[in-house]
């Protein structure tokens, strides 16, 4: 669980990144939580994108991801999703 400090870091570094993903209406498949979850493992910090096409809200397709990847919502800020999840091999973010 992020604090609120934590959370204000990571927005502000995701703020200079563009989304790497987008979600359409293929949905959450299998392929993209896997995708997302080798994508946290690299980063730990992504943004993607939820398209109007999608399905879901994106604040229900950030729950959605949250929830199978293990990674934390930092937020979600318009159509945008940023997922933040520690990486076991890649550590490059030291939260305070």
């Amino acid at each position: 669980m992020l604090t609120s400090k934590q959370r204000a870091m990571l927005r502000s570094l995701a703020s200079k990144e563009s989304a790497i993903m987008q979600i359409g209406k293929g949905g959450i498949s299998d392929n993209l939580i896997k995708t997302v979850s080798d994508a946290l493992e690299a980063r730990e910090l992504i943004k993607l994108g939820v398209l109007e096409t999608c399905e879901y809200t994106p604040r229900e397709a950030a729950d959605m991801l949250a929830e199978t990847t293990g990674a934390d919502t930092v937020g979600v800020i318009g159509r945008k999703i940023i997922l933040y999840r520690e990486s076991v091999n890649h550590k490059k973010i030291e939260l305070c």
